[in-house]
């Protein structure tokens, strides 16, 4: 460590609120350039600068390649790290060589590590933030309390025990986080915020005369579709028509092809199969409302819902289930449906096609809840409020 300028750890003690704050953050969930847009509306703030360790490679097993870390941010100090077991997000170790040739070269006063707070990466930075006597934040999504190994919770109690600050993706992940033991600064965000650069209202407002119903996501059980063909089929039975936009694949594509057949709107229905996340944004541009009928299975609920945040950005309506976090991103009890419950979802969907003055309230709200909830710049601003907290707190050994 004597090869440093300043001793590691030594920014943490000494920050003030005009001193420039430096954060590391470290997670392969980054490598996709478009995921750095929250990294980026930090580092355009003047007091702060961002560096990123991520995989320099990394398994994307849901798109069946490999990808390679994206640059399209200068301002973002990028560390590609080599590291053993791509893909398991469980498992990954990044390489020490490049854990320390990002903590010697940029010395950052705080880590913010987004990795589950059991998984093997966070155990290996929490070390790392030991030795190098810096605070550290992890971020998790885990809204489940799952039965692990006894080597496991020993790591998920020793990280808590180093970490100066928790980010819950949910209220339930933060309720876990407590309940674990952590009587630490836990706040609840999620890792992403929209970047409403790129998800914007279409340039043309759109007639309603063919209502499209859009879904983004994969075709699983997990993510209830059924229950959205279901519902189009109820609203048939009314003499009322929705055109439904499916963008996705997955396991269960052929099963959903064959429901549509045996409920009668077949023709009512548009597979676009797998639409790249760049591609999202003119998708739903086409879309009069999205849903997201997501259902709880035995391992998952949904943490979040990140494409309602982003339909809110793009000005459509949002409806969803009562799995996991979706009512709390969606803020108001008549835009959602109990899980699986196919008459309830029918009925939200008649009124939006029905009552045009609702239908436009509920578009003014979703827009103002994006701006003050989800924007990237928004997540920024809480982040660094969170991170000076940490500092605040920490004492170094």
């Amino acid at each position: 460590m004597e090869i440093l300028e300043k001793p590691i750890g030594a920014n943490a003690a000494s920050v003030t609120a005009s001193a420039p704050l430096k954060v590391l953050f470290v997670s392969h969930a980054y490598v996709v350039g478009l995921n750095q847009g929250k990294l980026a509306a930090i580092a355009a703030k003047d007091d702060v600068e961002v560096a990123l360790l991520a995989p320099q490679h990394w398994k994307a097993h849901e798109w069946n390649k490999v990808l390679t870390l994206e640059a399209p941010f200068p301002e973002i100090q990028l560390f590609p790290a080599k590291i053993l077991f791509s893909g398991r997000v469980g498992a990954v170790l990044y390489s020490p060589l490049a854990i320390w040739q990002a903590i010697s070269t940029f010395q950052p006063d705080i880590l913010q590590v987004e990795h589950e707070v059991f998984s093997l990466a966070a155990f290996e930075m929490a070390i790392v933030a030991r030795l190098a006597n810096i605070p550290i934040v992890f971020f998790g999504w885990e809204n489940m309390d799952r039965q692990l190994s006894s080597f496991r919770r020993w790591i998920r109690r020793f990280i808590l025990s180093t970490a100066n600050g928790v980010i819950a993706g949910n209220g339930e992940g933060a309720a876990l986080t407590q309940q674990w033991g952590f009587e630490g600064l836990i706040e609840v965000m999620p890792q992403m915020g929209v970047d409403t650069q790129i998800f914007t209202p279409p340039t043309q407002p759109r007639s309603r005369t063919n209502f499209t119903v859009g879904f983004v996501g994969r075709l699983s059980v997990s993510k209830g579709v059924d229950t959205l063909i279901q519902a189009t089929r109820l609203l048939k039975d009314r003499g009322k028509y929705i055109q439904l936009a499916i963008c996705g694949s997955g396991p269960e594509e052929e099963a959903l092809h064959q429901l549509a057949v045996t409920e009668g709107v077949q023709d009512q229905i548009d597979w676009r199969g797998l639409v790249r996340h760049d591609e999202v944004p003119q998708e739903m541009q086409q879309f009069d409302a999205l849903v997201l009928p997501s259902r709880t299975v035995d391992t998952w609920k949904e943490q979040f819902g990140h494409v309602l945040i982003e339909a809110m950005a793009t000005e459509i309506p949002v409806v969803g289930s009562t799995c996991g976090e979706i009512p709390n991103v969606i803020g108001r009890p008549d835009l959602v449906f109990a899980e699986d419950d196919a008459e309830s979802l029918a009925n939200i969907l008649d009124r939006l096609l029905s009552d045009p003055v609702w239908y436009q309230e509920t578009k003014t709200y979703f827009v103002q809840r994006v701006h003050q909830n989800y924007s990237h710049n928004g997540i920024a601003d809480r982040l660094i409020s969170l991170w000076r907290r940490a500092i605040s707190g920490f004492s170094p050994a």
